[in-house]
């Protein structure tokens, strides 16, 4: 037997395309992360200014045209309403002018993204500086002093949706990619979502009460936490429903590849690069973290939308699953009939 042949013998076709497979979602990983992070800029950041009279609008104007557009300013009428904007997360950040001072204040909220309030701080300083001022910070919303650089959000998201997509991947594992049955589908769904409760809830626990990283409520960051592992958990069984083994790379495609970088955790959506600020609210990772960090840092505003998203995701996966199984279960052929067997002659 020739080498030729031993090759052929070890490796199927099957095999091969698998291999080309994950070597394709290897240079997409790589894409993927590094064009989202290699350069992180800020661009069309939402804030705020609040002056007297004609300076607001002047001021306005000029930061709507800074080089690279970073900022989309607004004008508010007073501090009050930027505070409650920024804790409702309509805005990121607001200046206050004084002009009876020589300072103005810049209001941020670290817990949203220590790389993003570094970014604002930058150009605020600039252009006080230019101005002969100097600029004051207030954090209304600081980071926890354990939460270095406003991390600990992102990373539990991360925990909980590898634990839906390892769960199932493990029940695909035990008895095929693809579901039998449709009642097997039904137990599928099941043990995933008693997975997610209690996955949710020691991750919870863990991050908040344990290591005292995240602040908040331990009852909304289970809650989020269980819809998280499920959502991400249901996608992976609904796309291994509908193509196998290959679901399971089209899952890490879908939750790692596109939506680890673009969930804002390292650096927040308007610091990323144009299509993945586009897809972060549409993917759990991105719709978790935004969550995640309201519920730690923003008394749980703005958080309707998000869910919404992991609900949908948590839906179609569930809906595409049973769906899947029962329709694979009509299509498979049934048993064929048992031949009868003729007596034959006597010899």
């Amino acid at each position: 037997m020739t080498f030729v042949d031993e090759v052929k013998n070890a490796v199927s076709v099957r095999a091969a395309l698998l291999v080309l497979g994950v070597l394709a979602l290897q240079l997409l990983f790589i894409t993927s992360y590094v064009g989202a992070l290699h350069s992180p800029k800020p661009t069309d950041v939402k804030v705020a200014v609040v002056a007297p009279g004609r300076s607001a609008a002047q001021l306005t104007a000029a930061l709507k045209g800074l080089p690279g557009h970073p900022l989309a300013p607004r004008t508010l009428p007073d501090e009050r309403t930027a505070r409650r904007q920024i804790l409702n997360r309509d805005i990121d950040a607001a200046l206050v002018v004084r002009p009876k001072s020589f300072s103005d204040t810049l209001l941020v909220a670290t817990g949203q993204g220590t790389n993003e309030t570094r970014a604002l701080v930058n150009i605020f300083e600039s252009l006080e500086s230019q101005q002969q001022r100097s600029l004051r910070l207030t954090d209304i919303a600081p980071a926890s002093a354990r939460d270095a650089g406003s991390l600990s959000s992102f990373y539990l998201v991360i925990g909980w949706c590898v634990g839906g997509y390892l769960c199932a991947a493990a029940l695909a594992i035990s008895h095929g990619a693809r579901p039998a049955t449709l009642g097997r589908a039904v137990i599928r769904l099941t043990v995933l979502a008693v997975y997610a409760i209690v996955g949710g809830l020691l991750g919870a626990v863990i991050t908040g009460p344990v290591l005292g990283a995240l602040p908040g409520s331990v009852a909304g960051l289970w809650g989020l936490g269980a819809l998280t592992v499920f959502a991400v958990g249901a996608l992976t069984l609904a796309l291994q429903t509908l193509c196998g083994v290959v679901g399971l790379g089209l899952a890490v495609l879908i939750v790692v590849i596109a939506g680890n970088p673009s969930s804002g955790g390292g650096y927040p959506a308007p610091m990323l690069p144009d299509f993945w600020r586009a897809i972060s609210p549409a993917l759990p990772p991105g719709a978790a973290t935004w969550v995640a960090r309201s519920i730690a840092y923003f008394r749980g505003n703005a958080i309707t939308a998000p869910l919404l998203v992991l609900s949908a995701w948590a839906v179609a996966g569930t809906a595409v699953t049973l769906v899947g199984s029962a329709l694979r279960r009509k299509d498979r052929p049934g048993p064929a009939p048992a031949a009868h067997p003729t007596a034959g002659p006597y010899v």
